[in-house]
């Protein structure tokens, strides 16, 4: 049967203590630090893309008990069954799920469920939609709301449409923590592959005062000589 428990169940299987401690600590689960309470089984992303597959068909309200549990991968494994629902999904089945990703986003809690789940739910849902919403999420004192507002405009950029990731990148420069200044930087850079000049007036605008992770994460595929004169200014 397709339940949260079947899949936790199938999970553990694949589980082991050596990889739970490893992904503890690449998680920063200890006190104070961002994943702190995260709890692993210590299962591989490939073996969870294997169970997410077998069950593919899961309904929502087994899906939100995944993104209740306390294990990541569950969470994890449930946000891959998500985005293969919504990519094979007609409208009516997205705005459901995009809508079911908005009231669940407090449990898309780490940096990856994050990084694998918001550009391609509610990154490719506001693609030609009203896209208020993102600068909602990016006002919340929610860390995770916060980033699925930035990595949502991912989507937008690989369209070639920058507009949301820059306005939205901008408010993020004064963003208290590191890993905002990461996701900033990373979006400003997909930008920047795309279209040089659109990255550069950016960072004109705002390299004097942009946190340092921010502006080098954004300038990573520049020449070294363009990147040591513009971290030097």
């Amino acid at each position: 049967m397709s339940t949260a428990v079947a899949i936790e169940k199938a999970l553990k299987k694949h589980g082991t203590k050596t990889k739970a401690r490893s992904s503890s600590w690449f998680f920063k689960t200890g006190k104070g630090q961002y994943g702190y309470g995260d709890v692993f089984i210590g299962v591989t992303v490939p073996e969870q893309r294997k169970v997410a597959k077998h069950f593919k068909d899961l309904p929502l309200p087994e899906i939100k008990k995944l993104l209740l549990s306390k294990y990541h991968e569950c969470r994890l494994t449930a946000l891959i069954i998500l985005v293969a629902q919504f990519n094979a999904g007609d409208e009516k089945t997205r705005e459901k799920i995009a809508k079911f990703y908005l009231v669940n986003a407090k449990r898309v809690n780490n940096w990856d469920l994050v990084d694998s789940s918001a550009p391609y739910i509610l990154g490719q849902y506001l693609l030609h939609k009203d896209r208020s919403v993102l600068y909602k999420l990016v006002k919340s004192k929610n860390l995770w709301e916060r980033r699925i507002a930035i990595l949502a405009t991912f989507w937008f950029i690989r369209e070639g449409d920058f507009k949301d990731a820059l306005a939205i990148g901008e408010t993020l420069l004064s963003d208290t923590e590191d890993l905002m200044h990461k996701a900033t930087g990373w979006m400003l850079r997909e930008v920047g592959k795309r279209s040089r000049p659109t990255l550069v007036r950016f960072l004109n605008a705002h390299k004097a005062t942009m946190p340092r992770t921010a502006l080098r994460y954004a300038i990573e595929h520049f020449p070294k000589n363009e990147r040591g004169v513009i971290l030097e200014k």
